[in-house]
Formats: C-alpha cells, structure tokens, sequence
C-alpha cells in the first residue's frame, strides 16, 4: 500500500519516488486507482470457499509446530526415565534438553535461504524429513552419544519448521485474517505441549526402559501428515512472483482471495514489492552491514519481541515443571506428570482465545494485558516457591501460579510474537529477517533451558522466577516502546509504519523507496 503526503503546493500531478534521486510520473486517475486498491478491507472471505481454502492452508503449514511443541511437552516428562536409564549426569541432563534450542538456530539461520531458494511450502517438507531422522535416532539411542547424535537432527528440523510457518501464513493471508492464521503455529505447539504431557501420563506406567522411547518415536507421526500436506498446500504467491511464474501466483491469489480485481491489485502490489526486493543487494547486507534507520527498527522490533517471549522463562517453566512441581512438594511421579497436564490444557484453551482476539483486539493490547500478566504471576510464583513450605497451601498456589503464567503467555505474547515478526519485514528481507528473529528466539530459549538447573542450585528455584519476572516488567517498557499496531493493515502499509520518520531530503530508506508519494 503507497502512503500518500501533500506537501502544500496544491498541483494536479503527482510524482511517486521509485529510486533515490529519480521520480516518475502519475496522473491523477492512476493515484485514485492505488488508494482504492488497499486488499481485502472487509470481511476475512466472504467467499466461503475462499476462506476454507486459506483456513486448510494455514493449518497444514502449521503442522510442524506440533513438533516443537510435543518435543517440549514430551521431554518433560521422558527426561525423568531417561536419566534413570543411562545413567544420566544433571550437566549431561541439561545440555540434552536444552541443546535443541541452540542447535536449532542454525536451522532458522539455513531456512531463509533455503526459502528464497526452493520454495517455502518445499522448505517445510524439509523440516518434516530432517525431524522425522532425529526422533528416529533418539528413540532407539542406547548411549548418549546417539542420543545428542538425534536430538541435533531434531533441533535442524525444528529450525527450519519455526521459521518458515509464520513467514508461508502471512504471504497467503488476507490481511484482515493474518493475525489469526499466523497465529496458528503457535496454537500448533501449544497442541503439540498438551499431547506431549498426556503422552508422558498415559505411558508413565510402562517399564522405564520403553516408556521414554515409545514417547519420543510418537513425535515422528506428524510428520507424516505434513507429507500428505505438500501435496495439497500451494507455494506463497509472493514467493513465485520473486520467481517470475506470474501465472502461478494468481492462480494461488485467486483461490484465496473472493474476486478478480482484488487478485489483480494484489498482484499487482506484490509484483512492485518484489521488482524492487529483485533489484536491491543482498538481503544479509541490507541488514547488517548498513541498514537504513527503518530496518534498524524492524530489527530492533521483531528480535526483541522474540527474544523477550523466551528470556521470561517460558521454556524452563514448560521443560521443568515436573521440577517445579517437586520443589513445591509434590513427590511421585505420576501426580507430577498429572499437574503437567493441567498446565498444557491451561496453555491451549488460551491460545484458543488469542486466536479469536488478536485481529479484534490488535496486537498490542494483547502484549500488554500478556506482559503485565506473566510479570505478576511470576512474581507470586517466586515469592511462593521462595517462603513456602510443602504444605497443600504451597503446592496449590505453585500450580495455579504456573498456570496463570502460561495463560498469560498464551494468550499474548506466545502467538503475537510469530505474527508480528513475519509481518513487519519488507518482501527483499521477510526471510532472513525471520530467520534472525527465529536464532535470537531459540538461542535465548537454549540458554533458559541449559541453565535452569543450575541457576535454581546456586539461588533456588523461588529466586530464579523472581529474575524472570523482573526480566518480564522490563518486556511491559518493550511492548510499549518498541511495537507498533499493525492489526488489520497490509504488509505493504506496516512497511511503511516503520518508514514514515526516516525521510531525508533527497533520499528514502530502503523498501519505501516504491511506496512514497509526494504531491507538488
């Protein structure tokens, strides 16, 4: 979408910056004909195949999440018999737990790349495959070499799926239904969390020596159906215009958009985006080596959200709650496990109602009422680990507390974040600015996880959700600062949010450069 400036002089004509230092003319009918080309400003689909269509393609895209999310589930639990079985040191614990998040950086870094280059619907097939391997090699390891040997091919995986998800929803999505649907991934993990701990309720029973296994190699059966989803899902539309197949991109708009001429304005809007992303330099570059003030911003916002939604701690409490559980005096591990399940059922009925508020609320009054939440829930959560005994006062303020705080995540910050960093990035950067976002997401969840354990040890479990809480009051200031509103715009306009205060005389930051108009 082109934002429009009068600059006082009253003309007929308009000019439209399209290079630095270099202006084109527009008459006046073809201005008129862009402002009235803003994409589907009503109702998400009232074709109602339409819609169905775009509905099937967000949920089939979303399903590798459920591996992420049962991997986080499972592991909470099977890490108990696991350690039992082999043996186990707690350094050896925390590394094999939390080196997924690491490891799974290298996958996002890769991912965007791999995007640009084969597609992002065939990205995500490879996600499928290289987690399929990993879960396969953990379930039957009998060291744990084998064991990091599969849980370094999971974390890949798992790279590659978190990134390219949010970034293949917000390309196909209307805009009056992306937050919604990029909000699906994370409503996939949240599913994926709750299987998870049932799956470790369920087979707690059996002889922990098969029990972790059988957990770990039901993680692969997802996997197939994301193999039968390649085959119905069709490629970004904004991925095969960069590509040049035209054709193909409107056949893809046509069966998610409800008419012909809002096809054509939507192509047509892509195609200039991705003229412009085609012609730039490298996107690495752009980011990096000399952004302009705008990417600097986008930057700024769409790590910092992703690092913020994993420093509060959401992976220890997810990963550890059975060691939550048990500092607050819960002892066999069948009660524990059962608390777990409370906790993933918490989680997704309230992702379920994020999904319905976040394009009828906005983005930002869910980060808010989410950031405050969490601050305050960890903090009770602290304060109540810290000063009570094991009493069932104690223990039933830890679960409520617990769960206060994946409610509170889950129905802001958790899918908020995805939403917003695949949707605030120019066309020429999505990928590798989502990748960025995805490294700094897990690298931050890799070291909450590698050292929960040992933090706890040197200052208690109490005093360690205190940090996260004091760390949670400082994402309030974030959110507040650092986030813009981009319900129901275009990714073309919230381009422009980002844009609109780094105009220079004679010069436009990168990626508004189509989009600014003035009127002489």
């Amino acid at each position: 979408m082109m934002n429009t400036q009068e600059n006082g002089n009253g003309g007929g004509k308009k000019f439209r910056r399209i290079d630095l230092g270099k202006m084109e003319l527009e008459d006046e009918e073809e201005e008129e004909l862009s402002a009235a080309s803003h994409p589907l400003q009503g109702n998400v689909n009232t074709n109602n195949k339409s819609g169905s269509c775009v509905m099937a393609y967000a949920i089939f895209a979303s399903l590798n999440s459920v591996l992420l999310g049962y991997d986080v589930g499972v592991m909470s639990g099977a890490i108990l018999f696991i350690r039992d079985d082999l043996k186990l040191t707690e350094v050896q614990e925390e590394v094999f737990v939390g080196i997924l998040s690491i490891i799974s950086l290298f996958g996002s870094l890769a991912g965007g790349k791999t995007s640009d280059a084969i597609g992002r619907k065939w990205t995500m097939g490879l996600a499928s495959l290289v987690f399929q391997s990993g879960a396969a090699i953990t379930a039957l390891a009998t060291s744990f070499t084998l064991l990091m040997t599969g849980r370094l091919l999971s974390g890949i995986g798992i790279g590659f799926g978190i990134m390219i998800a949010p970034i293949y929803i917000a390309e196909i999505a209307p805009s009056t239904a992306r937050g919604t649907l990029t909000s699906l991934p994370e409503i996939f993990i949240n599913l994926g969390i709750l299987l998870g701990y049932i799956s470790n309720y369920a087979l707690s029973g059996l002889p922990s020596n098969i029990n972790w296994r059988i957990m770990l190699a039901v993680g692969i059966l997802p996997s197939v159906f994301i193999g039968f989803a390649l085959f119905v899902i069709p490629e970004s539309p904004r991925w095969l215009v960069m590509q040049n197949r035209i054709d193909e991109a409107r056949i893809v708009l046509l069966k998610t958009n409800e008419n012909g001429s809002e096809v054509d304005d939507r192509l047509a809007e892509i195609r200039k985006a991705a003229t412009f992303a085609n012609e730039g330099k490298a996107a690495w570059r752009d980011m990096l080596v000399n952004p302009t003030p705008g990417v600097r911003k986008m930057l700024v916002t769409g790590c910092g959200i992703q690092i913020f939604q994993q420093i509060t701690g959401i992976d220890a409490t997810v990963y550890y709650s059975p060691t939550i559980f048990e500092n607050a005096g819960i002892k066999d591990n069948t009660d524990i496990l059962a608390a777990t399940v409370a906790v993933g059922f918490t989680k997704t009925i309230f992702i379920l109602i994020a999904i319905f508020l976040i394009d009828r609320v906005g983005r930002k009054p869910l980060l808010y009422v989410s950031t405050i939440g969490m601050t305050f829930c960890l903090l009770c959560l602290g304060l109540t680990l810290w000063t009570s005994g094991e009493g069932t006062t104690g223990i039933v303020l830890v679960v409520l507390f617990v769960c206060g705080n994946v409610a509170f995540f889950s129905i802001g910050i958790g899918p908020v974040c995805w939403v917003v960093s695949s949707e605030i990035f120019p066309l020429k950067l999505r990928a590798q600015a989502s990748a960025m976002g995805a490294v700094g997401s897990r690298v931050s969840s890799g070291l909450v996880a590698m050292s929960f354990l040992s933090v706890t040890r040197a200052i208690t479990v109490g005093g360690t959700f205190l940090v996260f809480a004091a760390i949670s009051a400082v994402s309030v200031a974030f959110v507040h600062k650092c986030v813009p509103e981009t319900k129901g715009k275009s990714l073309e306009q919230i381009e422009m949010l980002f844009f609109k205060n780094d105009r220079t005389e004679g010069e436009v930051g990168l990626g508004d450069v189509e989009h600014l108009i003035d009127r002489q």
